[in-house]
């Protein structure tokens, strides 16, 4: 039903606002510094301590720290809301509102413009894990005589030391609802919890609410981390990650020959999406239009994903319901998260659909997996180069990888071309994809 609404092509939906919170910084303008540079973001970690993992690096969002001025120009009443509410959310949740409150206020959006009935919010993000500081009290209550962590204790003794409040820290669905009540978006709001999808899956499902006519504009985009206490240990023990072969900025290296896995990092983009009729009427900067999107999950018979089919299938949907041929895509923004297998996977696809002539840009050669995030930032990344006409070069990609036949930017005078595919993928095969053309009146 989505695809069919987009292509009916009834309502043009175009995107007049951005805002990332990321390793190349807190604003779009020093992410686009940072590609025009070649500069990664993937450093030694800072956050956690890195004795016992794989690698000491991680892609950090190095700038944010959670303080007010990390947020952008702020009107004085959502300052105060923002600053009262920070308690309330956790390093994951505040870069997702920082890089919506960017985005609101790059569209030139505040209460005074909008009807907030008509606004609405579809917001990713990961599961959130807590942070073990949150029980450290408790625990600590609840030791018998001899130092040992007592269940019977837990109850009595352990519980009254949490704060009441600490789960709403961590709730997936708080990203959207503090964006909402920060900005008195009275609107639909949902939250989708998609891991490495969520960026895309989000946007699609905000086409379609303004699609059916439940809002005029929409802000969505998703936030998430690989750079956690908890959450970094468990991806060492379940994923593919690089080792301390490469330096820290040399480590992300999707599709070349010798990568050796993922890099973890942080982040969050944001995007205004907006009616057209009501982006021209208020006189809106226009970065570009959404005209396609698709979802597919795969599973083999074995239960182990299938990312060649998964993204196959969202490159189709989405030329489809956009209308588009393959030939007319100017070039692919890939999920590329150096895991051998996965990038062939994926290189399989993207060569089935485009060959080998289309550009394509992994994002995340310079900011290791964002999680839930990655998928807005790369798309807001395909924006820049959209705006500029030319693509940032991928780094790191220096051998190829001759199971990975497609044509990965190694240059930085490529055109950008006048439209894109974003593609994303999680471990499970869950893909997802949008398309995005230059806006044309």
């Amino acid at each position: 039903m989505a695809n069919q609404l987009m292509s009916d092509q009834q309502t043009r939906i175009v995107i007049t606002g951005l805002g990332q919170i990321s390793a190349l910084g807190n604003t779009v303008e020093q992410l686009a510094t940072a590609l025009d540079a070649q500069q990664s973001g993937v450093r030694t970690l800072v956050q956690i301590p890195y004795k016992h993992l794989k690698a000491s690096y991680g892609g950090e969002a190095w700038e944010f720290s959670g303080d007010i001025d990390n947020y952008g120009p702020l009107e004085k009443s959502t300052m105060r809301a923002i600053k009262k509410g920070s308690r309330l959310m956790c390093r994951e949740i505040q870069m997702g509102v920082a890089s919506a409150q960017h985005a609101l206020q790059d569209a030139g959006l505040n209460p005074e413009v909008y009807n907030p009935e008509r606004i609405g919010i579809v917001y990713g993000c990961d599961y959130i894990l807590s942070h073990p500081q949150e029980f450290r009290e408790g625990v600590r209550a609840s030791l018998d005589d001899q130092g040992q962590f007592d269940f019977d204790n837990w109850a009595v003794k352990g519980m009254p030391n949490l704060n009441p409040l600490w789960l709403l820290k961590y709730l997936p669905n708080m990203p959207a609802s503090h964006i909402g009540i920060y900005n008195d978006l009275r609107g639909p709001s949902n939250s989708l919890t998609m891991r490495e999808a969520s960026s895309n899956l989000a946007i699609g499902e905000a086409i379609c609410t303004i699609e059916r006519g439940d809002a005029d504009l929409m802000v969505s985009g998703a936030t998430g981390t690989r750079i956690h206490p908890l959450r970094t240990v468990y991806v060492n023990r379940q994923e593919t990650l690089a080792s301390n072969k490469f330096e820290a900025a040399q480590a992300s290296r999707p599709f070349e020959l010798n990568r050796e896995g993922m890099v973890v990092g942080e982040g969050a983009g944001s995007l205004i999406l907006e009616r057209l009729d009501s982006a021209t009427e208020r006189g809106a900067n226009i970065y570009g239009e959404i005209v396609g999107f698709g979802s597919s999950t795969v599973i083999n018979s074995d239960f182990t994903p299938n990312f060649e089919q998964a993204i196959s299938n969202v490159i189709d949907q989405a030329l489809n319901s956009a209308g588009m041929d393959a030939d007319q895509i100017g070039h692919v923004n890939a999920h590329g998260n150096s895991k051998i297998s996965t990038d062939r996977a994926e290189a399989r696809a993207i060569h089935g659909a485009f060959g080998n002539e289309t550009p394509v840009v992994a994002l995340k050669s310079y900011t290791g997996n964002m999680g839930a995030g990655s998928g807005a930032v790369e798309l807001i990344s395909s924006l820049v180069a959209l705006g500029k006409g030319t693509l940032f070069r991928t780094l790191n990609y220096d051998t190829p990888d001759p199971e990975c036949d497609i044509h990965v930017t190694n240059a930085t005078d490529l055109p950008a071309g006048n439209s894109f595919i974003n593609l994303s993928v999680t471990p499970q095969g869950q893909a997802s994809a949008v398309i995005v053309k230059k806006y044309e009146a």
